[in-house]
């Protein structure tokens, strides 16, 4: 196996994984949507999502410049620079491969700036807080029978999810009726209709100014 061949094979490797990097890293796949259950209050206040200036981890979004991306991109253009001054050059093998490594890192270089400046110069780090359920504001878009189950939609993150639910006092809840989600188990959401929280909430309000 000549030099040329070493360069060729690189060349080759780096391309098809930097394509296959590509394609899956592009490639949307829409897994389903999964909460965590920290905890339960008997009356929580409704839900709000942490604005985008909240005081995430510092550096939790940065890409690291020696990451699959770049090493994938450093072969492809360390092999083919490599290769086609081997062939096509008279430059001692010496010279050749110092300017195979550098241009390799050109392409690094690159492809990094592209990713983390332009690609991912919006993303932001997710906080599971964000996608905590209990407290989250809702509306009844499948009636809930009594002691049935039924389905509520609501926002989280700007996307419209909706979610089984289940009444938590057992009764039956319309269709149409804003709910709070007090309590989330097993994929199914325990609510109660905000009018009455917001009445219980009242009286006890009131009940404490009267003392």
């Amino acid at each position: 196996m000549t030099i040329a061949d070493l360069y060729l094979i690189c060349f080759v490797v780096g391309f098809l994984l930097s394509v296959l990097s590509f394609v899956f890293g592009n490639l949307h796949l829409h897994l389903p949507h999964v909460h965590f259950h920290l905890g339960h209050a008997h009356v929580p206040t409704p839900h709000v999502p942490h604005g985008a200036g909240g005081a995430h981890g510092a550096g939790a979004g940065e890409l690291p410049v020696i990451n699959f991306g770049t090493i994938t991109t450093f072969l492809a253009w360390f092999g083919g620079i490599g290769y086609l001054l081997t062939r096509y050059s008279s430059w001692l093998a010496t010279i050749s491969l110092l300017v195979a490594i550098f241009g390799g890192m050109i392409g690094a270089a690159i492809v990094f700036f592209m990713v983390s400046k332009l690609l991912m110069k919006h993303d932001k780090p997710l906080d599971q807080a964000d996608y905590e359920m209990v407290g989250v504001l809702g509306r009844i878009c499948s009636s809930i029978r009594e002691g049935g189950t039924g389905e509520i939609i609501y926002v989280q993150e700007g996307t419209r999810w909706t979610c089984g639910a289940r009444s938590e006092s057992g009764a039956a809840i319309a269709k149409g009726v804003e709910v709070v989600v007090t309590r989330y188990e097993k994929g199914l959401a325990y609510v109660r209709p905000w009018d009455e929280m917001e009445r219980e909430l009242d009286d006890r309000e009131s009940g404490v100014g009267s003392k």
